[in-house]
């Protein structure tokens, strides 16, 4: 009996519908070709899949036998095709670099890349820009190999890291705000004030940017959630609240009608290059080599970012 992965994947979408309609939609196909597919399977494997009357679509005894083994056989095939493409990947020289933040400034990425290149040719450097909403930018989900991130990182024990540069972290205001035209502000003087926040996904790295270890008890009033430097802008300017940013990257959201000011009483922001621990491939390694560099960790300069920037 020779069954195609394609023929459970149909019987999986008519048994989630209960519907052969909404399964053909939802697989693109058309309803006729759907239910033909279904009877060979049914005539494949000796039994009846479903019970089809005007009123509903349900399954047979023998669908529910099958269900958790189609599940499982599909969800297989699909880890070998993924297993498969990262081979591929490998074997092509590809290295995925992801970064919430942006590496380039103060010469950071263009040093790293130059000396992984000279050091590595053949490999190919790939960039993805990832969400705030995921403070490891890729790494967890396997979507990046190597990756540049804010610290702290979700559950640490799970990458390794080299700090590239520490910022004093600043807090952007409208520029209408009580405290805009300060030369400094100390924390204790924002306890008041609405936050803008990283999405809760980002785990400590919300906390960190939301400085809760300075608050001393004092609960977070969050404005507005953000995830991304436009979004940032945007809420800065509609008064939602303030946020902070590491000092290399404010420029970005300095526009005219919004400042930034340095803050007392909470600790620099760290930038670094992170990847998994357990990824022993050569090219990860070769590139966490080319960020230590000649003059070690940070040596490209200082990096930029505001809360997963």
């Amino acid at each position: 009996m020779d069954v195609h992965t394609r023929d459970l994947r149909y019987f999986l979408a008519v048994a989630a519908e209960l519907n052969f309609t909404r399964a053909a939609e939802t697989l693109y196909v058309s309803q006729s070709a759907l239910s033909k597919q279904i009877r060979q399977l049914e005539r494949a494997i000796g039994a009846e899949l479903f019970v089809r009357d005007r009123r509903e679509v349900r399954l047979t005894e023998a669908g529910e036998a099958l269900l958790p083994h189609a599940r499982q056989t599909c969800s297989v095939w699909e880890l070998g095709t993924v297993a498969i493409a990262a081979l591929r990947t490998a074997t092509a020289g590809v290295l995925t670099i992801g970064m919430s933040t942006g590496p380039a400034r103060g010469g950071i990425l263009p040093a790293i890349r130059s000396r992984f290149t000279d050091a590595h040719p053949e490999a190919t450097p790939v960039l993805r820009q990832v969400d705030w909403g995921d403070p490891t930018a890729g790494l967890a989900d396997g979507s990046s190999d190597v990756a540049y991130v804010w610290l702290p990182l979700p559950e640490p024990s799970r990458y390794a890291h080299l700090v590239l540069a520490e910022e004093p972290r600043l807090v952007a205001l409208p520029a209408g705000h009580r405290l805009a035209g300060r030369t400094s502000v100390d924390f204790s003087e924002l306890l008041d004030e609405p936050f803008l926040a990283l999405p809760d996904s980002a785990g400590p790295l919300r906390d960190y940017w939301l400085a809760t270890d300075a608050r001393k008890g004092v609960a977070v009033r969050v404005g507005a959630v953000v995830g991304g430097p436009d979004e940032t802008y945007e809420a800065l300017v509609a008064g939602q609240g303030v946020v902070l940013v590491a000092a290399g990257n404010a420029a970005s959201l300095l526009r005219g009608d919004v400042v930034a000011v340095p803050v007392r009483g909470v600790t620099p922001s760290r930038f670094a290059l992170a990847w998994r621990r357990d990824d022993i491939r050569p090219l990860v390694r070769a590139y966490a080599r080319a960020a230590q560099g000649p003059g070690g960790p940070g040596s490209g300069g200082p990096g930029s970012g505001g809360p997963g920037a």
